[in-house]
């Protein structure tokens, strides 16, 4: 999965989670201030992009930083991609 296929999945997530369509997300998108997620849309998000990926969240490795823009979860997700590819 390259970096423009898992940007798609989490705006793809994200349009399920917040039940409204969101297009046009750059990496600069702001999640919290701009889309504005509350702690059960994070959580929905979580879930959609686990399941859409394959990847397990591990909540104890997962900081509030993670998700503050679209590039900052990106990097998580493809960074827990290369971790599920490492053990599998």
């Amino acid at each position: 999965m390259d970096r423009q296929d898992v940007l798609a999945v989490i705006e793809k997530a994200l349009g399920e989670v917040l039940q409204r369509p969101v297009s046009g997300l750059t990496e600069e998108t702001a999640l919290f201030d701009e889309l504005q997620l509350d702690s059960l849309a994070v959580l929905g998000l979580l879930m959609t992009v686990e399941e859409a990926t394959g990847i397990a969240v591990d909540p104890e490795a997962l900081d509030i930083d993670h998700l503050r823009t679209m590039r900052s979860f990106a990097d998580y997700v493809e960074e827990a991609l290369r971790q599920e590819e490492g053990t599998s």
